[in-house]
């Protein structure tokens, strides 16, 4: 009896870190220490020397049941900019800037090209945030998890002068609502969209005329990492008053995160165009509008508030990274909270 006949293939995890090697390196900041393989990932700080309270902020997340519609399809390859966009959306939104990432990859049984199909998009959602994958885990759980099967998590550490944390403090009526564009469901939901459609490989290969691709195409689009949309609202000179990342507990869970006592969100439904993957998932699934509203982001993957005189440059910052931004809404006085009319 070996490790190998319990259902750990060592030579398996080898290869795995072979092929993710050229993944890996294409995150590499300067400031990275180490290489792949070490014990742990070393970091330097000495670019953060000039803040004045420089501060770390971190995120940690999965993907949930999103991963099942990857094993239904056989494709690997996004999921990772999944996981990386959960963490670091969360970072930026207090005006951080992540700077290093790892992953946790477990699985019933070690595809060394699976892995590193996996960390492939791992890293590309590292380069799209400008953080360095400096480590990760893979773990095989044989007699745990079914061979074909792995979840995926990961942790981001990012860092913001603590002048810089975006913390709704000073919220005023009438500071004016933006919302960002999601590129769909994101990984938010899937439990109850896997309620709504059969999750098997014929359904979710069906070509749909309102949805312009595949459903599995529309639910697999990947995350949308807003990082450069921020860093260039910074760099336009623009103080984010507040922000919020639009998850699980959609608007009405996530936006009240982003207020102070005594101050209400009102975001306007019609300001934006909504997805269309969102009206087929209420139409085929018969739920409510409200239930629609707090659970998905009905197409706004982050929500800002800025004053009423940085609104031109906030939207002319968020096309320059490449995002689509919209006018939604503004802050009122009254209860916390939000209102969706």
């Amino acid at each position: 009896m070996d490790y190998k006949n319990s259902g750990v293939d060592i030579e398996a995890g080898y290869r795995s870190v072979e092929l993710m090697k050229k993944h890996v390196q294409e995150t590499m900041r300067k400031e990275v220490l180490t290489g792949l393989g070490g014990f742990s990932g070393a970091f330097s700080l000495e670019a953060i020397k000039n803040m004045e309270k420089p501060t770390l902020v971190s995120g940690t997340d999965g993907v949930g049941t999103k991963v099942k519609l990857a094993f239904v399809l056989d494709k690997h390859d996004t999921i990772g900019i999944d996981c990386v966009a959960m963490c670091v959306n969360d970072i930026a939104c207090a005006g951080g800037e992540p700077l290093f990432f790892l992953d946790y990859i477990a699985c019933g049984k070690n595809y060394p090209e699976k892995i590193a199909s996996i960390v492939k998009g791992v890293a590309e959602g590292c380069k799209q945030s400008s953080a360095a994958l400096i480590g990760g885990e893979t773990a095989e759980h044989p007699g745990l998890m079914e061979e074909d099967e792995y979840d995926l998590a990961g942790f981001a550490v990012g860092v913001v002068d603590e002048k810089d944390i975006i913390t709704g403090a000073n919220l005023k009526a009438d500071d004016v609502l933006i919302g960002m564009a999601s590129t769909g469901v994101h990984s938010n939901g899937f439990s109850l969209v896997r309620k709504v459609f059969n999750v098997d490989k014929a359904t979710l290969e069906t070509y749909h005329e309102e949805l312009g691709t595949t459903l599995g195409e529309a639910l697999l689009a990947p995350t949308r990492i807003y990082v450069k949309a921020l860093k260039s609202i910074k760099d336009a000179g623009v103080v984010v008053k507040a922000c919020s990342h639009i998850t699980g507990g959609g608007f009405y869970e996530n936006v009240p995160r982003m207020l102070p006592e005594g101050k209400r969100a009102v975001i306007e439904k019609d300001s934006y165009k909504i997805p269309p993957i969102f009206g087929m998932l209420q139409r085929e699934g018969n739920i409510e509008e409200h239930m629609m509203y707090n659970t998905f982001n009905m197409g706004l993957g982050m929500v800002l508030a800025v004053d009423p005189a940085d609104v031109d440059k906030t939207m002319d910052a968020i096309k320059a990274a490449g995002d689509t931004p919209y006018v939604v809404g503004k802050i009122v006085d009254g209860e916390k909270g939000v209102e969706l009319c």
